[in-house]
């Protein structure tokens, strides 16, 4: 499958080498191309990586991303799933740039031709593309409004060493807000743990 991904930083190149590895023809999107040929995966302008991608993949800061987007133009991502990763947070990282919303829904309002998905938000870029690295199974989230998407979502997961079994779609997109409002618990937890590399195992009630 060919993959774009918008932003250069940690969480987009561990996407791509994880997806690369796992078979994916993988571009990265970033405003200024030239200044980072050196990060290894293929990079291009935004417009390039977009027009490449059969899925569009939002690694970019939340409180930038719907701009940066427009940028691309609505007929450039018309019919393209496009997974959103990001949070938008304050630069101290203390407050949600969408207290009643999501990034996730602000992308699809602007972009209503365009599904999405929204996941990988819960954890670090580490976990994202190395679950087996934890000491047991933990859960990855999936929210959107558009089940095909949803779908070709959760088999990029699997690709990226998620099964199934830990995919847990929680429904609309609306329920992504639960997703990205986690971040301040999730710094909350960093901060008790000391590491970022941790993630979170939903445990249903026993039912033998």
């Amino acid at each position: 499958m060919r993959i774009g991904l918008l932003g250069t930083g940690h969480v987009a190149q561990a996407l791509a080498q994880g997806w690369s590895t796992a078979g994916h023809d993988v571009l990265l999107g970033s405003r200024r191309p030239e200044q980072r040929a050196d990060l290894g995966p293929a990079v291009a302008g935004l417009e390039a990586a977009a027009a490449h991608a059969e899925v569009l993949v939002n690694a970019t800061p939340g409180g930038a991303s719907v701009e940066l987007l427009r940028s691309i133009g609505a007929p450039a991502l018309a019919g393209t799933v496009l997974i959103d990763v990001g949070v938008g947070l304050s630069e101290d990282f203390t407050t949600l740039l969408h207290p009643n919303s999501s990034l996730a829904e602000q992308i699809q309002e602007a972009f209503p031709r365009t599904p999405v998905v929204k996941t990988l938000c819960t954890m670090d870029s580490t976990t994202m593309t190395a679950p087996d690295g934890l000491t047991g199974p933990s859960t990855v989230f999936l929210s959107g409004d558009d089940a095909e998407a949803k779908q070709t979502a959760g088999r990029l997961l699997t690709d990226l060493g998620w099964p199934p079994s830990s995919q847990l779609d929680l429904g609309g997109l609306t329920t992504a807000r639960g997703q990205e409002h986690f971040a301040l618990l999730f710094m909350g937890i960093a901060d008790g743990l000391g590491s970022y590399t941790f993630n979170i195992n939903v445990v249903p009630r026993r039912t033998d």
